[in-house]
């Protein structure tokens, strides 16, 4: 009964922030003002333990992964879908699956964590597996330093009480060894698939140490055409359908089905597989697609540097309608002039409140640009009276924030807050 009064708390909380319009972290910080051991209760319940997911990009895509295949095997699975990764976001999310005295029925937990936070949540959430994504230049006015970034996750893996999963492609995280009682595992790309991709991985390099190659992949991906692929996994091959176009959710993909094979204990079954990621739904905003009349919205979300070039490297060729839309949610975005802008040779609408520095850099390569209109409401308009392109798809290439306002604009505010 310890946790009837916080869990039905969070609850009214809740209630009251939609109400206002969302705000997803308030129930939690709630929950854990009331009961500060609520994660690890919650926790302590699942049967097959917790796997935490870090990463600069991919975390909330990869987490779907992870837990679409679980759920074809046969387990039953908590997630955070809406990608609330803070201690507070965490705790909301296990406020929707708890029962009021605090109980959850789930076999395991796939929890996406914010890396500044994962060392802190371990104390709480003791996860059994950690799968490390990738170190890519992120928030520098937040963290400072990539080598920072890779630390933190290294340093939540030596928690794992299980099993490790790691980028082979990485150069800050491959080298992680395997702590008493763990197993490491690896993911990554086959190097031709990679040459083949114009800018590559977009990792971050670690300047510390010498080039360190030769270590094998667990699960690879072997081919990339589209948005199928086909993976390698424990000598398995499996071929999938991704939910977006591109080498990162290739790559996410090939680590969602190394992480799957290590909680099962066994190889993924690659009918299983096939039928998780066919009726996979994009995650927010990465390559979702909704209805403008006769057309069709696809929604390309870029966090930083390495997701917005990754995603322009992954545009179909000759992309017709194209808008970019980046706001103030983006402090620094110095780092434009460090993207490949090649692949585009035109944007239709420029959106947002940091339109005019776009606007500026494009001008350097030469891209013309047919409208700036800051407000994203009246830019959806005028991409909207743009005549139907021959593939029915306008592309919306923009930053968190934007996506968010647009969603809500085309009449999708099903996406709580995470702030």
């Amino acid at each position: 009964m310890k946790y009837v009064i916080p869990v039905l708390a969070g609850r009214l909380v809740r209630a009251a922030a939609r109400l206002r319009g969302g705000g997803s972290a308030y129930p939690g910080r709630t929950v854990l003002t009331l009961a500060p051991d609520f994660l690890s209760h919650v926790a302590s319940q699942f049967e097959q333990g917790v796997v935490f997911v870090l990463g600069s990009n991919g975390k909330s895509t990869t987490t779907m992964m992870l837990t679409e295949t679980l759920r074809a095997h046969g387990l039953s699975v908590f997630t955070n879908p809406t990608g609330a990764n803070l201690p507070q976001g965490i705790a909301s999310a296990f406020l929707r699956e708890v029962t009021v005295t605090g109980r959850v029925k789930h076999d395991i937990g796939v929890i996406e964590v914010d890396e500044a936070f994962a060392v802190e949540l371990t104390r709480s959430l003791h996860p059994s597996t950690v799968l490390m994504l990738n170190v890519q230049v992120d928030q520098l006015y937040r963290f400072f330093e990539t080598e920072r970034v890779g630390t933190m996750m290294t340093d939540t893996a030596a928690l794992a009480t299980t099993a490790v999963v790691t980028n082979r492609d990485d150069q800050h995280l491959a080298p992680y060894e395997a702590r008493p009682g763990q197993t490491v595992t690896r993911f990554g790309a086959a190097p031709d698939v990679v040459e083949a991709s114009p800018n590559g991985l977009q990792n971050a390099h670690d300047f510390s140490r010498e080039a360190d190659g030769g270590r094998s992949a667990d699960s690879e991906v072997l081919s990339l055409s589209g948005d199928r692929a086909t993976i390698s996994v424990g000598g398995t091959t499996v071929e999938v359908r991704l939910p977006a176009r591109g080498l990162h959710y290739a790559v996410d993909a090939a680590a969602a089905l190394q992480t799957a094979s290590v909680v099962l204990g066994r190889p993924v079954d690659p009918a299983a597989v096939s039928r998780a990621f066919e009726s996979m739904k994009p995650a927010y905003g990465r390559g979702e697609r909704m209805s403008l009349g006769a057309d069709e919205a696809e929604f390309i979300m870029f966090k930083n540097a390495a997701s917005l070039q990754l995603n322009l490297d992954a545009l179909p060729q000759d992309v017709e309608q194209v808008m970019l839309a980046i706001d103030e949610g983006t402090p620094d975005i110095s780092w434009i002039y460090d993207i490949d802008f090649s692949h585009l040779d035109h944007v239709d609408v420029l959106a947002g409140a940091k339109a005019w520095q776009l606007a500026l850099r494009l001008e350097h390569d030469g891209i013309p640009v047919h409208v700036i209109e800051e407000d994203i409401s009246k830019a959806i308009r005028l991409m909207r009276r743009l005549p139907s392109p021959s593939d029915h798809t306008k592309h919306f290439v923009t930053n968190y924030e934007q996506m968010m306002l647009a969603r809500r604009i085309l009449g999708h505010p099903d996406l709580e807050k995470t702030a």
